[in-house]
């Protein structure tokens, strides 16, 4: 019996960040998934993981980042990485948000970095303050870079099924990444990989029994 859906931001509730990722590689001359095979090159202690939960600074990062980069062969800073992080709110996804929220608690896990204005790390104004209004939403909401763990480390799961006062198995959770799903599943989670909107709501109507549009 579902008692809570938590939701990832970006990629979920926002426009994936690969998407911005892959434009700004082909305007580089990069391959195609670059910025994401530095993220994923020893992805716990790596100048990604270090940032997400705020170990080291923007400045660092920025150093960090292009060292890594330069390693593997192409040339990118941190800052470059962290300017294109920021999606375009997905409306529907918001819609359903709102649906699940009037029959369910609902929260959110985000892994993300202190950059950018609050939890979606919006470059503008204008972008910042529809995040809050989407955050606000949330029940509780869980930032990788305000407690010190990220995704997918079990215990930023389990620290949000107990905030919530849910069991994992009660709960529904969605992510654009599989590496991110596994530990919620393995603790009993309904899980959802989001690939687009359509698809992401199709199989949480079917985790929660009612139309979301």
């Amino acid at each position: 019996m579902v008692q809570a859906v938590i939701w990832d931001f970006g990629g979920v509730l926002t426009t994936s960040p690969f998407e911005a990722f892959n434009r700004f590689e082909a305007e580089r001359g990069l391959p195609a998934d670059f910025i994401r095979k530095v993220n994923s090159t020893n992805p716990d202690t790596n100048a990604w993981a270090l940032f997400e939960r705020s170990d080291i600074s923007l400045e660092e990062f920025d150093d960090m980042f292009a060292k890594e980069a330069t390693a593997l062969g192409g040339s990118v800073t941190g800052r470059e990485v962290v300017a294109l992080l920021s999606g375009d709110i997905r409306p529907e996804m918001v819609t359903a948000l709102k649906r699940c929220k009037e029959k369910f608690t609902v929260g959110c896990i985000t892994n993300n970095v202190s950059a950018g204005e609050g939890a979606g790390m919006a470059r503008t104004e204008t972008k910042a303050a529809a995040v809050a209004d989407v955050m606000a939403l949330f029940d509780h909401v869980i930032e990788s870079s305000k407690i010190g763990i990220r995704k997918p480390d079990p215990r930023i799961y389990e620290m949000a099924c107990e905030t919530l006062g849910v069991e994992a198995s009660q709960s529904v959770y969605l992510d654009d990444l599989g590496i991110n799903l596994k530990p919620a599943k393995a603790l009993g989670m309904t899980t959802i990989k989001v690939l687009n909107a359509e698809q992401a709501l199709a199989d949480l109507e079917t985790a929660v029994g009612f139309s979301l549009r």
